[in-house]
């Protein structure tokens, strides 16, 4: 349904220091910095796929996202979404598609949510019959009663994300592009929009690309991970595939009493939180047992309670980006 083959984009930011002089120099003799967005970008999801596409800050996941929905056009190589062009073939496929970035708004700041409904079933040439069924589900599922009366700029952003998610549906895409959907959002909201991202897939089998931080948000919706750093695409599998490469790592959870505790560094356990009666540790069992590191630990201190977890994605992600070095 989605193809990427070798995809690049570069682009061209000019530059200069502070101060009068260096703008006065500005204006005569420009100085560029290239910033090599993508490199040689190649992926395929299918249909009804729910896709997490993780990375650092200015990996190139919102420029993907934008070669993919036709608003950046890349230098070099194809993109094929189901069977068109994004940027060549744009008035059909966004018919197809729907697209929420979660620090922009396609909601008209002043006036109600339905306004705004309205004006994109017209821009996207619904039918009645089918924007009154979308409209009708979406406000179900999202539970927007009334918020849909209010004014955009009146909303929570909780309530207005749950509008932008309606907003991007309303016209039934096969395709959802999600990028920080949740961000800045509470543990409530955040658990209302992921179980509707669920039920969407699991009903209408919408395909669902997201990017985020917020690894919850990927171990809670989606099956796969494409991790991209410095433009490029590095690993591509499950995230219990992933998480299988640091199998070895254990974290331990330490209650403890009977004064300060001393950090603990060595070889196979380093120290990863610390705090009055409570520490955290990071035990690399290929080098160092679980009952080895619990005997170095109960040598500095009274253990009270004590736990033992596997790797958790947040972790897991930290440790791919010092693998990779991004």
């Amino acid at each position: 349904m989605i193809e990427l083959n070798h995809i690049s984009k570069t682009f061209r930011i000019a530059k200069r220091n502070a101060g009068m002089k260096e703008a006065v120099k500005a204006l005569f003799r420009k100085e560029y910095t290239e910033i090599h967005a993508l490199q040689d970008i190649s992926f395929s999801i299918g249909k009804g796929e729910m896709v997490g596409y993780i990375g650092p800050n200015g990996a190139g996941k919102s420029s993907t996202i934008k070669v993919m929905s036709g608003i950046l056009t890349p230098d070099s190589g194809e993109c094929r979404i189901d069977g068109l062009v994004p940027w060549k073939n744009r008035k059909e496929h966004v018919r197809r598609i729907g697209v929420v970035f979660g620090q922009r708004s396609q909601l008209w700041w002043d006036v109600p949510v339905i306004d705004s409904m309205e004006l994109l079933r017209d821009i996207y040439e619904v039918e009645p019959a089918r924007y009154c069924r979308n409209l009708d589900m979406l406000a179900q599922m999202l539970e927007l009663g009334e918020i849909l009366r209010t004014p955009a700029r009146q909303l929570s952003l909780g309530q207005r994300m749950r509008c932008e998610i309606a907003a991007s549906l309303i016209h039934s895409p096969k395709i959802l592009f999600l990028d920080e959907p949740t961000i800045g959002l509470d543990a409530v909201s955040k658990i209302a929009v992921r179980d509707f991202i669920r039920q969407l897939n699991a009903e209408q089998k919408t395909t669902v690309i997201l990017t985020t931080h917020d690894m919850q948000d990927i171990e809670a919706l989606t099956q796969r991970i494409l991790l991209i750093g410095k433009g490029r695409i590095l690993l591509d599998g499950s995230l219990e595939q992933l998480k299988a490469r640091n199998s070895a790592v254990r974290t331990l959870t330490v209650e403890f009493s009977g004064g300060d505790f001393v950090p603990v560094e060595g070889e196979g356990i380093h120290t990863v939180q610390l705090r009055s009666g409570h520490g955290v540790f990071a035990v690399d069992t290929r080098i160092l047992s679980v009952s080895k590191a619990i005997e170095q630990l109960s040598a500095h201190a009274e253990i009270t309670d004590l736990s033992v977890a596997g790797i958790s994605a947040e972790e897991l992600v930290v440790s791919l980006y010092e693998e990779f070095q991004i």
